[in-house]
């Protein structure tokens, strides 16, 4: 056990995500998202290889449409590494893409209509024996919460959070990963800290929109190097602009880091 998992807060329930364990004490892993259009089956198949051989774990592709729904049977023939589908408000296609064989899926129940659409999403996803993440963002906060509480503070995106994840529990459905994402380390910080109180499902960690080179690196590293040094967090992912590749070389840098911290903290005894 490395000492990074060493710190990790204890009873984390683990879900499967392809080969990959997530929680636990499965080591951490490294997720990025491809650039391109999810259609277009050869780009993004070579994409994914690519970061695939620089070290990503878990990848993420967007499916805004049927078109790209029915492309996830080939692209996910074609890797081997876990495959994410990204869906935003559509059910169907989260029905889709449980369909082509995905991994894994990352939406918001409560984006995706009525309890009936939950039911079915939760229902397929249990007998495929996918996960769901739930991924919360500050930037697009329900208009009430961010009401609520004066803006996309930590408290509203936990807030938020909790509301998808009732959804899913209350069709017991707990094969369930959460991200709590914002461009504000302080707030980052203060979202994943109040939810790893709140429930014991993995928790994915990132900031969002760090930006570009230097300042993006920066950002996520201090936001996301200081929760595993809390022992919060089972899996990763660093959100650069441009090229996804520097996500992979920026993520497997901190981890090697961290865990040298780690290792001073426990005194050496993982």
């Amino acid at each position: 056990m490395s000492a990074l998992t060493a710190l990790r807060r204890p009873g984390v329930h683990i879900v499967s995500m392809g080969q990959e364990k997530v929680g636990g004490n499965a080591p951490i892993t490294i997720q990025s998202m491809t650039t391109t259009p999810t259609w277009d089956v050869g780009k993004t198949v070579k994409q994914i290889k690519e970061l695939e051989e620089a070290g990503c774990q878990i990848i993420r592709v967007a499916v805004p449409t049927r078109k790209d729904a029915r492309s996830l049977a080939k692209i996910k023939a074609a890797v081997s590494i876990p495959l994410v589908a990204d869906i935003h408000f559509n059910y169907r296609l989260a029905l889709d893409s449980i369909e082509a064989g995905v991994d894994g899926l990352r939406l918001n129940p409560g984006n995706i209509g009525s309890r009936d659409h939950v039911r079915q999403v939760a229902k397929e996803a249990a007998l495929a024996q996918i996960p769901i993440r739930i991924g919360v963002n500050g930037g697009s906060l329900e208009e009430d919460i961010e009401k609520k509480h004066g803006g996309a503070s930590g408290e509203a995106l936990v807030e938020s959070a909790l509301r998808h994840v009732t959804l899913l529990e209350a069709e017991g459905f707990h094969d369930i990963i959460i991200s709590l994402k914002s461009s504000s380390v302080r707030t980052t910080l203060e979202a994943y800290r109040l939810m790893a109180r709140e429930r014991d499902y993995p928790l994915h960690v990132g900031v969002t929109e760090a930006g570009l080179g230097p300042e993006g690196r920066a950002k996520s590293f201090l936001g996301i190097g200081l929760l595993l040094l809390e022992g919060i967090g089972e899996t990763i992912r660093i959100s650069l602009t441009g090229n996804p590749l520097a996500e992979i070389r920026a993520a497997r840098t901190l981890l090697s880091r961290a865990e040298l911290l780690a290792v001073s903290l426990t005194g050496g005894n993982e």
